[in-house]
């Protein structure tokens, strides 16, 4: 089998994706700069029951404050085995006395890999325990090993004519109405180009995209193909200079710097009803 995968129980997070015994994804804490600092700890962590930021890292459910940090906490959290082959992990995730202190909703978050020739599935399953409606955000972070030294060439092409795009900028991890820094000016010739400044403001985050498929290429050669329907949100994001970037589907978004901070009005929030599912999944292709 030319793709392989390795995953972990802690965050049922992806640690490795080799094609053709190459490996693609970049290798978390094992990777320092020059002064021998950790670039970025993760690999592809799961965001959930919030993508990006909350403001003051509070929000308020059904009238009660709770704090939850960056991304939710499925990240930092053990998932049981569900499965285990060598074309499919499961793993699934269950509410606890410790998430019900951060998040008050019963649930079980499934995530599940699927290996199919030079195709990797990952699929998300939602289930609502609770007798009330739930509310939550849900969203990926693959972080794919590339080399910005000499004079390699990274690109990431959309694959329709994208003049309806639209681009959100961070303010200390949260959604501004400022557009300073981050303009359609990042677009040329229907790509975006990634150099070693490209996140010098964070990340980028668009919406209003035809595409639902982006392509990293290297050299103008393909890398892989990165298939994200379904989602309303497509991000990019590295560390300047960083040997990694992450491709990122994404339902929801952080906080608006003006949010009122209450969970149930937090804009583009999956609403689902007592007893049922949501799933959700994203492509990649590797060449």
């Amino acid at each position: 089998m030319n793709l392989e995968i390795k995953t972990s129980p802690s965050g049922a997070e992806l640690t490795s994706i080799k094609y053709n015994s190459k490996e693609l994804l970049h290798q978390g804490s094992s990777v320092l700069d020059e002064n021998g600092t950790v670039y970025w700890k993760r690999h592809a962590p799961i965001l959930f029951p919030i993508v990006g930021s909350l403001k003051d890292n509070t929000t308020t459910i059904n009238g009660k404050n709770y704090q939850m940090s960056q991304h939710g906490f499925a990240r930092d959290m053990e998932f049981d085995i569900v499965k285990i082959s060598e074309r499919e992990h499961e793993y699934v995730l269950k509410y606890n006395e410790d998430t019900l202190k951060k998040y008050p909703f019963k649930f079980e978050l499934y995530i599940s890999y699927l290996v199919n020739n030079n195709e990797l599935t990952v699929k998300y399953r939602v289930k609502n325990l609770d007798n009330k409606v739930m509310y939550f955000g849900i969203g990926g972070h693959p972080a794919f090993k590339i080399d910005l030294k000499d004079d390699n060439d990274y690109q990431v092409e959309f694959e329709k004519n994208e003049d309806e795009i639209k681009f959100y900028q961070l303010d200390k991890g949260l959604i501004t109405y400022d557009n300073t820094y981050i303009n359609r000016s990042l677009l040329s010739n229907n790509c975006i180009k990634i150099g070693n400044d490209t996140f010098a403001h964070d990340a980028i985050i668009m919406s209003g995209l035809k595409s639902r498929k982006v392509r990293l290429m290297k050299n103008n050669i393909n890398m892989l193909e990165f298939d994200f329907t379904g989602f309303k949100y497509l991000a990019l994001w590295s560390k300047n200079k960083a040997p990694f970037l992450c491709i990122e589907p994404w339902y929801t978004t952080a906080d608006y710097i003006d949010s009122n901070q209450v969970f149930e009005e937090k804009k583009d929030n999956i609403k689902l009803d007592s007893g049922k599912e949501f799933e959700c999944s994203y492509k990649i292709a590797f060449y």
